[in-house]
């Protein structure tokens, strides 16, 4: 059977706009953590979407160090404390899912 261009799956890729931000200090002091929370809300960023960008734990549960969710609200919190995000609307187990927005702040500095 002939498989045609279709049925490749592609990977998805975070765009980031200037490689300076890895030689950032804001950046560089962050935990490893807070660093793929962070490339995985970039991940979903659309224009159109900023403010209204979900993360769910069961999206990284797979990926070492993110095996108990202590893990992950410790990376969300250090990125909200730093101001690379900020949470628009706080949620939970039963009610609406936290949804968040990127600063943008340090993008402007590069």
């Amino acid at each position: 059977m002939k498989k045609s261009k279709h049925d490749k799956k592609y990977l998805s890729f975070v765009a980031l706009e200037r490689r300076v931000l890895f030689r950032c200090p804001e950046w560089r002091s962050l935990t490893l953590r807070a660093k793929v929370i962070y490339l995985y809300l970039k991940a979903h960023y659309q224009p159109l979407n900023n403010g209204q960008i979900q993360l769910h734990f069961s999206q990284l549960q797979d990926i070492p160090g993110f095996a108990s969710k202590r893990g992950f609200y410790s990376g969300i919190r250090e990125l909200e404390v730093s101001g690379w995000i900020v949470r628009v609307n706080g949620g939970g187990l039963y009610r609406n899912p936290n949804l968040y927005r990127l600063t943008g702040k340090f993008d402007e500095m590069l």
